[in-house]
């Protein structure tokens, strides 16, 4: 009986380790954290879109002065701290690549391909995502608050490079789109198609990026111009320049990824561990 007793004391100290490193993380945009019911519209929001239970997830405020760190350089924007809006939620253990659900509702510039190709310059091709606002929102400022949820999931920073080089990516995505009147998803598939053959052949010379640029936007009947093909292939070069930066984070995310997607097999085992302890002493007191 008591050695019974002490495996289920035993089985109940190990989930906890287990869940409190589950890769599952959500941030939140100050603006919307400082108003209670907004917070609230979002979180669930969230806890509609998962069968986890949101309240345990690691949370933490995504500020203006972070998002003005990386995007002010490259959008010339400066955001203040009423326009952070949007917020993001972030689950390492799913297994199937990556998922990217954006609440259209609210996010009205930024598309799953696109964040999916942003993301994808970080080296992230892995998790579930789900990005929403309280209120509408372009869903461009996202980005930082999906990276800082990544770097939280994981336990390692992303280089600033690479969010540079991601932010970049997303805004200039928003800007052919809006440019050549193009819907923001084909942009998104002809930034995916241009970005996998430079991944493929290793390449980082704007000049020869520009010519894959420009053939596969002819195979897509997408018209752009020559400085549009240029600008496309300087952000492409330069996402490609930062993958070097990325080897430890890149480590750290596939380290977790496989803990987490493993840890759903353990649970299950310790589950029918704990049943067949509760079942025997149930048989010891009742006599059945």
């Amino acid at each position: 009986m008591k050695k019974f007793i002490a495996v289920i004391l035993l089985v109940l100290m190990t989930i906890g380790p287990i869940y409190g490193a589950s890769g599952f993380s959500v941030t939140i945009g100050e603006t919307t954290n400082s108003n209670q019911a907004w917070k609230s519209s979002v979180m669930n929001y969230f806890q509609s879109h998962t069968d986890k239970n949101v309240s345990t997830a690691t949370t933490k405020l995504i500020t203006a002065s972070e998002v003005n760190e990386i995007s002010q350089n490259i959008t010339g924007r400066i955001y203040s701290s009423n326009q952070i809006f949007s917020c993001a939620m972030v689950d390492l253990s799913y297994s199937n690549g990556i998922k990217i659900i954006v609440d259209d509702s609210k996010i009205n510039v930024v598309t799953p391909k696109m964040y999916a190709n942003a993301l994808k310059s970080t080296g992230i091709e892995k998790g579930y995502v789900v990005v929403t606002a309280p209120v509408q929102s372009s869903g461009e400022a996202a980005l930082a608050g999906v990276l800082k949820s990544y770097e939280i999931a994981v336990g390692a920073p992303i280089p600033d490079s690479a969010k540079q080089a991601a932010t970049d990516e997303l805004y200039t995505e928003t800007q052919i789109a809006n440019q050549t009147g193009q819907s923001p998803d084909k942009i998104a598939d002809l930034f995916e198609k241009a970005q996998n053959e430079v991944q493929n052949q290793n390449l980082q010379d704007p000049s020869q990026i520009k010519i894959i640029v420009i053939n596969i936007a002819n195979t897509m009947n997408i018209n752009i111009s020559d400085a549009q093909a240029q600008q496309i292939a300087n952000t492409l070069a330069n996402s490609q320049k930062v993958q070097g930066d990325l080897a430890g984070f890149k480590s750290q995310l596939q380290n977790v990824t496989n803990q987490v997607t493993d840890s759903g097999g353990i649970l299950d085992q310790i589950m029918q561990y704990i049943q067949m302890a509760f079942n025997y002493i149930k048989n010891l007191i009742y006599g059945q």
